[in-house]
């Protein structure tokens, strides 16, 4: 086991760019099953989820291998087995998206209940409402899920709720289904679009990318292809929130600026700013953060909701920033029922918070943060600990950081290079 020890209180500077998207990465490589052609993903982020998700395909009997640092190759040609690795499944959460590529490439998939995040219950339902929905056989029990499909047929799909893997699920088994598939109330993050445009420079044929309304037209193969991943839009929040709370002057490269509109909208209620140049976005230094009421006095509130909403990822990050601002803001956690347990984490480093409920928190700012042994319990609430850390009076010993390396490349070395004091140590 092993540690960041993080001496706070330090202004950063400089420039720091996004690794490729990890939630556009786990379901592009569940994609490449769908073709027996290599195919070549560019600015694949070197994280813990990845190489899970990449033994995991290696289980089946997949070719995959790193060609340069971020460029990864994989080659189905065969598949040996429709049974992925237990262990490895239980893992990680989108384990579960290798059930439609099963199903199209071999007509069965039985996959163990899957892993990820402890942020509460995330239904799968509306991944085998859909498989159902286009042909599948899907049996539950308590330990797995055996599913069977005689060729899937294309359908109408209204899925009971915008679940992001739900909706992968749904275009994976759709474009190798016969006939016409329509999906409505789908999700339509950047992550699936890249799935989207990945799949259609293999050759399927998708329209309405980017809206809530997919129409897919099957085709009989895709072929293999090159793509390169967008940029992790939740590690640019996250730079976004560090930049705030320590009044650094940041530039984060390649930042795609357009999927931060509503970032800005909700950040910009506790009073942070910034600029947008070209691709990148520029983070003022010393900012005055404080909390902009609503109409009339009201006490604002910052809720996620689904895309183009405020994504749920950075509720934790925008919790922290609420430490800093000043004034009293609601922070409403409408998806997830576990997320802001992380919360007795800051309240130990002097937050001010009032615990609601699992879904409401109500912050009182500014307080001074002071250095504390923490445990991060999962991804996100992870890196919202690293950066109150580097706001922080003193230093902090953050441990379990193998759940930060589950999604955030090499962070620490990274976050030092702005001159963050930030280092990597042996559990003691």
């Amino acid at each position: 086991m092993e540690t960041f020890v993080i001496e706070g209180g330090h202004r950063l500077n400089g420039t720091i760019t996004p690794a490729g998207n990890k939630n556009a990465a786990l379901p592009l490589l569940a994609a490449c099953l769908l073709s027996d052609q290599p195919i070549i993903l560019r600015n694949m982020p070197d994280i813990a989820d990845v190489r899970v998700k990449v033994q995991l395909l290696q289980s089946l009997g997949i070719e995959c291998s790193w060609l340069e640092e971020n460029v990864l190759r994989v080659h189905a040609a065969t598949i040996n087995t429709s049974e992925p690795d237990t262990a490895l499944a239980r893992r990680i959460r989108t384990s579960i998206l290798l059930a439609g590529p099963l199903l199209v490439r071999t007509g069965r998939a039985v996959l163990a209940r899957p892993g990820g995040d402890s942020i509460g219950h995330r239904r799968l339902d509306t991944h085998f409402l859909a498989l159902t929905a286009l042909g599948a056989e899907v049996e539950v029990t308590k330990q797995a899920y055996e599913l069977k499909a005689d060729g899937l047929v294309g359908t109408d799909i209204f899925l009971d709720e915008m679940s992001v893997t739900g909706t992968e699920q749904a275009i994976m088994a759709a474009v190798l289904a016969s006939g016409t598939t329509t999906i409505v109330n789908a999700a339509s993050e950047p992550h699936v679009q890249d799935l989207c445009r990945c799949l259609f420079a293999m050759g399927a044929k998708i329209t309405g990318i980017g809206t809530n309304s997919l129409q897919i037209q099957g085709v009989s193969r895709l072929n293999g292809t090159e793509y390169t991943l967008g940029p992790d839009f939740m590690e640019v929040g996250s730079f976004i929130g560090l930049a705030a709370v320590t009044g650094s002057n940041i530039r984060i490269a390649n930042a795609r600026p357009e999927e931060h509109r509503m970032t800005r909208i909700m950040f910009g209620r506790l009073g942070v700013t910034w600029q947008d140049e070209g691709p990148d976005i520029v983070i003022p230094a010393e900012q005055e953060l404080r909390v902009r009421d609503d109409l009339h006095g009201v006490v604002p509130k910052i809720d996620d909701m689904p895309w183009p909403g405020f994504p749920p990822d950075l509720m934790s990050i925008a919790l922290v920033i609420a430490t800093q601002a000043q004034g009293t803001v609601l922070i409403h956690e409408k998806m997830f029922d576990g997320r802001l347990f992380f919360v007795d984490k800051l309240l130990s480093m002097g937050a001010r918070v009032i615990l609601c409920d699992p879904h409401r928190a109500v912050v009182v700012g500014p307080a001074k943060l002071y250095g504390e042994r923490l445990t991060s319990p999962d991804i996100r609430a992870g890196m919202a600990l690293v950066i109150a850390a580097l706001c922080a009076k003193g230093t902090s010993v953050i441990s379990n950081i193998a759940q930060i390396d589950r999604g955030y490349q090499r962070i620490e070395q990274r976050l030092a290079a702005l001159g963050a004091r930030i280092e990597r140590r042996p559990a003691e």
